[in-house]
């Protein structure tokens, strides 16, 4: 099948329903190059977030389980957060592992900038890949953050990915652009 190029859709109109701190919700209506409108095309602007792999100098990763209100019970997550106004993606994702786990690593990559859902999200993930990561200090979570810090193998870490055992897609997909890109093995 032969791909082809569309063209964006032409916003008509445009309000926004709801503007809070972390969330804004505006309702578009468009018109699809096809002609076609949609008069109640939702959109949702976040906060761009940063996520990091830390992989420790004895070859573990550094996961944090904490409980997620829209999934309902504790997921197995990497150390994440959302990019301050005014912060680089980089600083944000030192200072997330360093909150969240009191880890430091002395090796930054960028592994990743993806949309978390492109069909109605604004919001982009950038992950990182952190090498020779050690612990530095106690973890100091935000307030609304109960966040447990636990250490896996990379056999672990890609088991439970298999079973199902994070749940987090996005995640996932990080974690598994890592390995095939051999990040675990060094």
């Amino acid at each position: 099948m032969v791909s082809r190029v569309t063209k964006p859709w032409t916003v008509r109109q445009s309000r926004v329903l709801l503007d809070r701190k972390w969330l804004t919700l505006r309702e578009d209506h468009v018109v699809l190059p096809s002609g076609h409108e949609i008069e109640e095309f939702h959109v949702v602007d976040t906060r761009n977030w940063v996520a990091v792999l830390a992989l420790t100098e004895a070859g573990q990763i550094v996961v944090v389980d904490q409980y997620r209100h829209g999934l309902g019970r504790v997921s197995r997550e990497l150390p994440a957060g959302v990019i301050d106004r005014g912060e680089t993606p980089r600083d944000a994702a030192e200072r997330e592992l360093l909150e969240e786990t009191g880890y430091a690593a002395d090796e930054w990559q960028l592994l990743s900038d993806v949309s978390t859902e492109p069909s109605r999200h604004t919001t982009r993930a950038i992950f990182y890949f952190a090498g020779a990561a050690r612990r530095v200090g106690a973890p100091e979570p935000e307030a609304s953050e109960d966040i447990q810090v636990r250490l896996l193998s990379t056999r672990e870490l890609l088991e439970e990915v298999d079973r199902g055992g994070i749940q987090h897609g996005v995640h996932i997909g990080a974690i598994l652009l890592a390995a095939r890109r051999g990040l675990f093995s060094r």
